[in-house]
């Protein structure tokens, strides 16, 4: 049986939200089966909790944030793609202030946490959404799109008409049934241009955006001095988001995922149309070897849970 997963210990980071620039302490615990991933606003009294639900997505304008009520949790999706790349259904997470932190701009360290805490089975079997016809979004030139794959598949495309980027790799295609979200995806970090970081700051935005937390361009070259971590580090950055906003719906998606300039917005339409459409998915679950999937049993049902 293909088992949901938990952590086997609770683990704590600090840092600063992305956009807020304001410190916050998050603690990651684990939770039973089929609780699904729960943040918690413990700053606030009386506690409120958000579950990752594409109903709560409520600003997509640079970062994936929910919302319940006035309460918010904010750039959640890089922590997400984390708990989706190692196969995590279940954790309760503690924040004490409105953003998720944004740690090196990756979802390298969230990954570094998880395994730190240790990752353990759950007496319950993992269920999948998968999806049976296409399902698409489209905006102008941009668009989205979701088919049927028994295993997950990401391909994305990005034009953004900038020497720094037009010079790496613009395409990227990831199958996890060969690719290890590890080593292929969680280094790729966020980025973005001077210019629209500084009018964001002026607009109270990307106030804790540095270059220890982004990849930041000028009008023609990156200005990190260590340069890119992958050769298609920003098309790369793309799936690792796409990867966290699609994990919103609760489950791990059977499905090909491909984009072309999409972005949080986009993503959480497709989510909200795919949902909506029940002709377009089912809940599956595999309780025998002879059931699963190869792509699935290669993701999931060999992959170590320690590192």
């Amino acid at each position: 049986m293909i088992r949901q997963r938990t952590l086997k210990s609770s683990v704590t980071a600090t840092g600063v939200g992305l956009h807020g620039g304001r410190k916050v302490t998050m603690t990651l615990r684990p939770a039973a089966p089929d609780a699904g991933i729960v943040f918690h606003r413990v700053d606030l009294d009386p506690v409120v909790s958000l579950p990752a639900d594409p109903y709560s997505v409520c600003d997509t304008r640079m970062c994936s944030g929910l919302q319940r009520g006035t309460a918010k949790v904010g750039t959640v999706e890089h922590l997400m793609s984390a708990l989706a790349g190692l196969g995590i259904d279940n954790v309760h997470v503690d924040i004490d202030a409105p953003e998720i932190p944004i740690l090196d701009g990756s979802s390298s360290p969230f990954v570094f946490l998880l395994r730190s805490a240790g990752i353990e089975e759950q007496a319950a079997p993992k269920r999948f959404i998968r999806v049976t016809r296409p399902v698409e979004y489209r905006d102008g030139d941009k668009w989205v799109r979701l088919e049927p794959y028994d295993g997950f598949r990401l391909e994305f495309s990005i034009e953004f008409n900038h020497p720094a980027v037009d010079g790496t790799a613009t395409r990227v295609l990831v199958d996890f049934a060969e690719h290890s979200y590890e080593r292929d995806i969680a280094r790729a970090r966020t980025f973005g241009f001077m210019q629209d970081v500084e009018f964001m700051q002026a607009n109270g935005l990307a106030l804790g955006g540095s270059l220890a937390n982004a990849i930041v361009m000028d009008e023609y070259r990156v200005l990190n001095t260590e340069g890119l971590r992958y050769a298609d580090e920003f098309v790369k950055h793309k799936v690792l988001d796409a990867i966290g906003d699609l994990y919103l719906c609760g489950r791990p998606l059977l499905a090909t995922y491909t984009a072309h300039k999409s972005g949080h917005a986009m993503n959480n339409e497709l989510l909200r149309a795919l949902l909506e459409d029940r002709t377009a998915w089912e809940s599956v679950s595999f309780d025998t070897a002879d059931d699963t999937p190869a792509a699935v049993a290669r993701r999931f049902g060999a992959e170590p849970l320690a590192a």
